[in-house]
């Protein structure tokens, strides 16, 4: 049998590994897994792998320290959203890339439920981390960003490629009007 000593400090040496991970993510979100079965938590998993993001199964009692240990917001480790069936979603340097890809699976088929989630330090709770799985991709809003800068530019430049045209046509039909 394994004295207590020993389960203490794995504990606790599982409770500063979490605080480490949650503290350096940029966000967190918490997920109630219960229902799913273990293909489409694999699949999940893998999912969120791709996007340099972990889900990770712990205590709700260790998820609850680790997470008050790295910053997060009190209603983020509330005993209210630390309790059943709890997985952590971390992510690496995209915040809003695997909130997106927990939502589209909840679309799909319900299963599994936000619980609450932290965004670069601002708490949501799950109905807000519904709504920031529907925002499109960052690649998506910074083309969208650019091409609405770039739109009046090229607008501009035509108009001014317009005017030294008619400016060119004039001088080139004066030039024409002197030499004869």
């Amino acid at each position: 049998m394994t004295p207590k000593a020993t389960i203490k400090q794995t504990k606790k040496d599982e409770v500063k590994k979490l605080s480490e991970l949650i503290g350096s993510a940029s966000s967190v979100s918490f997920v109630d897994y219960t229902g799913m079965d273990m293909k489409s938590q694999q699949g999940l998993q893998n999912s969120l792998k791709e996007s340099g993001s972990k889900m990770l199964v712990a205590k709700n009692t260790l998820l609850q320290i680790a997470a008050r240990d790295a910053g997060l917001p009190e209603e983020a480790t509330a005993d209210s959203v630390l309790a059943g069936q709890t997985a952590v979603v971390v992510s690496g340097a995209d915040a809003v890339s695997p909130i997106q890809i927990i939502g589209k699976q909840i679309k799909e088929s319900e299963k599994p439920k936000f619980k609450a989630g932290v965004i670069d330090g601002v708490y949501y709770d799950a109905a807000g981390l519904m709504k920031v799985s529907s925002l499109p991709s960052k690649e998506v809003l910074v083309s969208r960003v650019i091409g609405a800068v770039a739109g009046p530019l090229y607008g501009l430049v035509g108009v001014l490629n317009g005017n030294l045209n008619a400016l060119v046509w004039a001088l080139s039909a004066r030039r024409d009007q002197l030499a004869k």
